[in-house]
C-alpha cells in the first residue's frame, strides 16, 4: 500500500507522485462512490467500490510506491499528481460509461476518437501514432493491417484501469506520436468474489430484419469452427510451390457449407455472459490472490450499404453497387491472473485470452462503367462473398515491482502470441444474360468464382528492467534507468485460387446458371475438369516474413527544483531493425536505425490548487508490417483491399504541449491546452486504381512533412442534490463532464519525388509528392472537432446511476484522393462524416438477502447517425465510397456478485 500518512498530517503540502509511481495511486477515480456517514451501513456494491478508490496501473519503472512531500499545495488528484499529462479510467469511470469493451470506454477521453474497427486516434493522429501496452508490456495486433491492438476486443469486465498518457516520458517505447494506452488486467483482489452476469441487445437496423448468411459450421456462434473449415495440405503446398489443384483434389474442400448464402429474415439477437472469480489469502505478511474471469459475446450487424467509385475527375461513376452485409461477431474472452503483496512489493502473473471472430455474409449487385444498367434498371452484376476472419490473442506476463529502501526495482517479462485465420474467402460474380433473363456464371471473362486462405501468426517476445534511486536531499530528487528488448516476428500467407474450365473457356449454359453451391459441386467439377487456377502472385506476394527488434535505453531525472517548480528530463536511446521479406520476386524491406529521443515536461504550483506544464520530447512512429508487405489483404470492416508499400520510411515527431490546470475540488477540474507536432516523413492512406481496373484500393506513402496543432478544454465538476430536500436527494449528485478538441493539420508537398504506394518488382518507383497529396491538406483520420459530454446523476452510498452521454467528431479524411486511371490526375480526398451520437446508460443496484444485483440499461446511437464516407468533386458531384445506416441499439443486462 502507498503511503499516505504525509498528506493527512500536512495538509498544506503537496505530494509529487513520478510517472513511474503511478502503480500504486491512493487517488479515488472520478464518479467513485463515497464512504457513507458514521454509523451508516454502506449497500454492498458501495463497498465494493470504495475498494476499487485506489487506482491499480501498472507501467514501466512502475516500482517507486512512496509519495514525495515537498512544500507547495495539496495536490488532490493522480492526474494532478503526475508530471506527465495523462488521463485515468477507473473501473468506476469504465463502468459509467456502460462500454462493452476499452475502445469504447476510451472514446469518452479528452482528445481520444474511435475509428473503424477499435482503432483509437489521439488527437485526429491515426492509429498507427499510438502504442497499447498491457500491465506495461507491448502487446501484438490480431490485425494484419496493423500492428496497434483493436481495443474493441479488450472486454471492460478484465481492465482495473486504462491510462493514457499523452506527453512522452523515456520511460515508454519511443514509438510514441500521439500518445500510449496502457491498460491495467485486475489483480490481488480485496475479499473473495464470485459475479456472473448477462445481457440481451437489440439493433433497430438488424435484429429481427432481413439479413445474409451461411452455414459454416454447427458451432460458428462461438466463434469456433468445428474442423469444417480445415485447410488441406494440398492448399498450402500449391500455395507455396505455385502450383494449380486438380479437379480430383478439389473435390475435397468444403462446398455447400461455406457456399450457400442465404436470407435470413429475422436476424436474432444480441446476447453475452459473463463471470469472473476472485479470492485473496494471507500467508504471513504475504498476501496471495488469484483472479479469474470469462466472457462471452455474440453480436449482429447488417449494413445495407451503397458503394460507389469514381476515377473520373468530373465523378462520372464507374462502379455502383449496393450491397448487404451481414456480420455475425462472437468474442470469447478469458483471463487468470496470480499475484502476491508483501510490505510495497508486488509480483504479478497474468495469463490473457481473447478469441474474436466475424463471420460474414455479402450480397452486391451493380453496374461497371464498361457494361451499365441494361434497360428497365436491371443490374447486370451481383457478386456473393462469404468469409470467416478469425483472430486470437494469447498473452502471459510476469511483473515484479519491488521497494528497498531508497530504491525501487521493477521487471517485466512477456510473450504474446496472436493469429488471424481466414479459410475459404469465397467469391462468386454473376453477370445478367440478357439471353436467358438471368444472371449466369460460366467462370470465363467478367463471371468467375474464387477461393483464398489467409493465415498470419505472430510472436512478441518482451522483457525490461527499470530502476529508481529517490535521492535523499532536502527536495525530491530521484534518477532513473532502465533497459527494454522486443523482439517480434510474423508469417502471413494469402492463396487465392480462381475455379477454371478444363479449356480455359466457359463452362456450358446449364452450369453457368447453377446456384454457387452447385456451381463448384462435385459433379460439376468432374464433369467440366474445372481446376484451381493459382493467382497467388497476381496479387502481390504470396506470403512474406517480418521480425522487428527492438533494443531501448533510457535515464531520466526528475525533481524539485523550486518551491513549486519541479521537472522531469530524460533522454531514450533506441536501435531497431525492422525487414520484411516476401517471397517470390516482390521489393524486400530493410530498415536499420537508431535514435536518440529527449523528453522533458516542467510543472508549475503557481497557486494553491492551480499549476502549469510545459513538455518538449522528439518521438518516432515505424512503419506497420502491413504497410511495408506486399500483399493484398480484404479488410472486412472498411470493405476494401489494401496493399503494403516496401519503400517506406521511419517517420520522427517533435513534440510541444503548453497547459493549464485548476483543481479546484477533489477529483473535480478544469484545465486548457494548446499543443504542437511537426511530423517528418508522416505515412498515409493513399489511394489509387490499379492498371487496368476501376476497382479501387488502398496502399501508403510516406508525405514530406506535416504540422499538427490544437488546443484542448477539458472540465469535471460534481454538485450534491441535499438541497433540494427530499430524503431521495439527500446521497446523490449531479455528475458533469464535458472536453473539446480542436486539431488543424497540414501537409506540405513540393515535386520532391517520393516511394510511390504501388511497388513492383525489386526497384523502388518514385513519384512527385504533389501527385499524391496536396498541399495543405489535413492528415488522414484527423477531426478538426471532437466533443465529449456527460450529465449524470449518481447515488453516493449505493449503486444507482443515470448518465447521459453525448460525442460529436467532424469530417474527417480517410484516405488520400485516388490518382484517376485517366491523365494521373489526382481525384478527391475519401471522407468520412462520423457526426453526433447520443447514448443513455443508468445502472441501478437491487439488494436482496445482502447481495447486489445490478441492472443496466443501455440506449445506444439514439440519434440514428449512420456512416458515411464519400467524394466531392470541383463540379458539386458526390460519390458514396461506402454509406450505410447504423441502428439504434438497446441492451438490457444484469449481475450479481456473490
Amino acid at each position: 500500500m502507498k503511503k499516505s500518512v504525509l498528506v493527512t498530517v500536512l495538509l498544506a503540502t503537496t505530494t509529487l507522485v513520478p510517472a513511474h509511481a503511478l502503480a500504486q495511486s491512493t487517488s479515488a477515480p472520478a464518479g467513485s462512490v463515497a464512504a457513507p456517514a458514521a454509523g451508516t451501513p454502506a449497500a454492498p456494491q458501495a463497498q465494493a467500490e470504495q475498494a476499487q478508490e485506489q487506482v491499480d496501473v501498472s507501467t514501466p519503472g512502475g516500482a517507486d510506491t512512496e509519495e514525495i512531500v515537498v512544500v507547495g499545495r495539496n495536490i488532490p488528484s493522480v492526474v494532478r499528481s503526475t508530471p506527465e499529462v495523462i488521463s485515468v479510467l477507473s473501473s468506476a469511470d469504465i463502468a459509467r460509461t456502460g462500454e462493452g469493451d476499452i475502445a469504447g470506454a476510451l472514446s469518452r477521453v479528452t482528445g481520444l476518437s474511435v475509428v473503424g474497427n477499435g482503432f483509437v486516434y489521439v488527437r485526429g493522429l491515426g492509429d498507427r501514432y499510438s502504442s497499447s501496452l498491457l500491465n506495461g508490456s507491448p502487446l501484438p495486433s490480431p490485425e494484419p493491417l496493423r500492428r496497434v491492438v483493436p481495443l474493441d476486443i479488450f472486454p471492460t469486465n478484465v481492465v482495473a484501469s486504462a491510462l493514457v498518457q499523452k506527453s512522452y516520458s523515456v520511460n515508454y517505447p519511443g514509438e510514441f506520436g500521439g500518445g500510449v494506452i496502457n491498460l491495467t488486467t485486475k489483480a490481488v483482489p480485496e475479499k473473495t468474489f464470485l459475479q456472473i452476469g448477462g445481457s440481451v441487445g437489440a439493433d433497430t437496423v438488424t435484429t429481427s430484419e432481413l439479413g445474409y448468411t451461411y452455414y459454416g459450421s454447427r458451432s460458428d456462434w462461438t466463434g469456433f469452427d468445428d474442423g469444417e473449415r480445415t485447410v488441406p495440405g494440398f492448399i498450402k503446398d500449391a500455395g507455396i510451390n505455385g502450383t494449380s489443384p486438380t479437379s480430383a483434389q478439389i473435390t475435397g474442400l468444403s462446398n455447400a457449407p461455406t457456399t450457400l448464402l442465404q436470407r435470413n429474415n429475422q436476424l436474432p439477437a444480441n446476447f453475452s455472459y459473463d463471470g469472473s472469480f476472485g479470492t485473496s489469502v494471507d500467508v504471513g505478511s504475504t498476501r496471495l490472490g488469484v483472479i479469474a474471469s470469462a466472457g462471452l459475446s455474440n453480436t449482429w450487424r447488417t449494413r445495407d450499404a451503397t458503394q460507389q467509385v469514381s476515377d473520373d475527375v468530373g465523378g462520372i461513376l464507374t462502379r455502383d453497387f449496393r450491397t448487404v452485409l451481414t456480420d455475425n461477431r462472437a468474442i470469447v474472452n478469458g483471463l487468470l491472473g496470480f499475484g502476491a503483496e508483501f510490505g510495497e512489493n508486488k509480483i504479478r502473473f497474468t495469463n490473457l485470452y481473447v478469441h474474436d471472430t466475424v463471420k460474414q455474409g455479402r450480397l452486391a449487385a451493380g453496374s461497371t462503367a464498361n457494361i451499365g444498367v441494361l434497360p428497365g434498371g436491371i443490374q447486370p452484376f451481383i457478386i456473393q462473398n462469404t468469409s470467416f476472419f478469425e483472430r486470437q490473442l494469447i498473452d502471459s506476463q510476469l511483473t515484479g515491482e519491488f521497494k528497498i529502501g531508497d530504491f525501487a526495482f521493477d521487471a517485466r517479462g512477456s510473450y504474446a502470441n496472436t493469429r488471424r485465420d481466414s479459410p475459404y474467402e469465397r467469391s462468386f460474380t454473376y453477370q445478367y444474360n440478357d439471353t436467358f433473363k438471368d444472371y449466369t456464371n460460366n467462370l470465363s471473362g467478367l463471371q468467375g468464382a474464387s477461393i483464398a486462405f489467409s493465415e498470419l501468426e505472430e510472436n512478441l517476445w518482451s522483457g525490461q528492467a527499470n530502476l529508481t534511486w529517490n535521492v535523499p536531499f532536502d527536495r525530491p530528487f530521484a534518477l532513473s534507468v532502465g533497459y527494454a528488448y522486443t523482439d517480434t516476428s510474423r508469417t502471413s500467407s494469402r492463396y487465392t485460387f480462381q475455379y477454371q474450365n478444363a479449356n480455359n473457356g466457359p463452362v456450358p449454359d446449364i452450369y453457368a446458371q447453377q446456384r454457387p453451391d452447385y456451381l463448384t459441386s462435385d459433379f460439376t467439377v468432374l464433369t467440366n475438369g474445372i481446376y484451381l487456377r493459382n493467382t497467388s502472385t497476381g496479387q502481390g506476394a504470396a506470403a512474406y516474413d517480418a521480425s522487428l527488434k527492438v533494443h531501448g535505453a533510457y535515464g531520466q531525472v526528475e525533481g524539485e527544483i523550486a518551491d513549486g517548480l519541479r521537472a522531469t528530463v530524460g533522454v531514450r536511446y533506441e536501435t531497431a531493425d525492422e525487414r520484411v521479406q516476401p517471397s517470390g520476386n516482390a521489393l524486400a524491406t530493410n530498415l536499420s536505425r537508431d535514435y536518440f529521443l529527449p523528453a522533458v515536461t516542467v510543472t508549475y504550483n503557481f497557486a494553491a490548487d492551480m499549476q502549469a506544464r510545459f513538455h518538449l520530447s522528439k518521438t518516432i512512429a515505424r512503419p506497420q508490417f502491413r504497410e511495408l508487405a506486399p500483399q493484398l489483404y480484404q479488410d472486412f470492416e472498411s470493405d476494401r483491399l489494401f496493399f503494403g508499400n516496401a519503400a517506406l520510411q521511419d517517420s520522427q515527431l517533435y513534440n510541444a504541449e503548453a497547459r493549464y490546470e485548476w483543481y479546484f475540488g477533489k477529483e473535480q477540474r478544469l484545465s486548457f491546452a494548446g499543443f504542437y507536432k511537426r511530423i517528418d516523413n508522416p505515412i498515409e492512406a493513399v489511394g489509387f486504381f490499379p492498371a487496368g481496373t476501376d476497382t479501387l484500393q488502398t496502399g501508403f506513402a510516406n508525405a514530406p512533412k506535416a504540422t499538427l496543432y490544437g488546443g484542448e478544454f477539458e472540465s469535471q465538476k460534481y454538485v450534491p442534490l441535499d438541497w433540494i430536500g427530499s430524503p431521495f436527494f439527500d446521497s446523490r449528485r449531479l455528475v458533469l463532464v464535458a472536453n473539446y478538441t480542436y486539431t488543424k493539420s497540414k501537409i506540405s508537398a513540393a515535386d520532391e519525388l517520393i516511394a510511390s504506394p504501388f511497388q513492383s518488382g525489386t526497384a523502388v518507383t518514385l513519384r512527385p509528392a504533389n501527385v499524391l497529396f496536396r498541399d495543405g491538406a489535413p492528415l488522414t483520420g484527423q477531426s478538426d472537432h471532437l466533443v465529449n459530454l456527460q450529465l449524470g446523476i449518481e447515488d453516493k452510498k449505493s449503486l444507482s446511476q443515470l448518465t447521459l452521454l453525448f460525442n460529436y467528431a467532424s469530417d474527417r479524411v480517410t484516405t488520400r484522393g485516388p490518382v484517376a486511371a485517366s491523365g494521373g490526375v489526382r481525384l478527391p480526398d475519401l471522407i468520412e462524416h462520423p457526426g453526433i451520437r447520443f447514448d443513455v446508460v443508468a445502472r441501478q443496484g437491487i439488494y436482496v438477502l445482502d447481495k447486489t444485483i445490478e441492472v443496466k440499461f443501455e440506449a445506444r446511437n439514439l440519434t440514428g447517425t449512420g456512416y458515411r464516407e464519400f467524394q466531392t468533386f470541383d463540379n458539386g458531384a458526390q460519390v458514396d465510397i461506402n454509406r450505410y445506416k447504423l441502428g439504434r441499439v438497446f441492451t438490457l443486462g444484469a449481475s450479481v456478485q456473490f
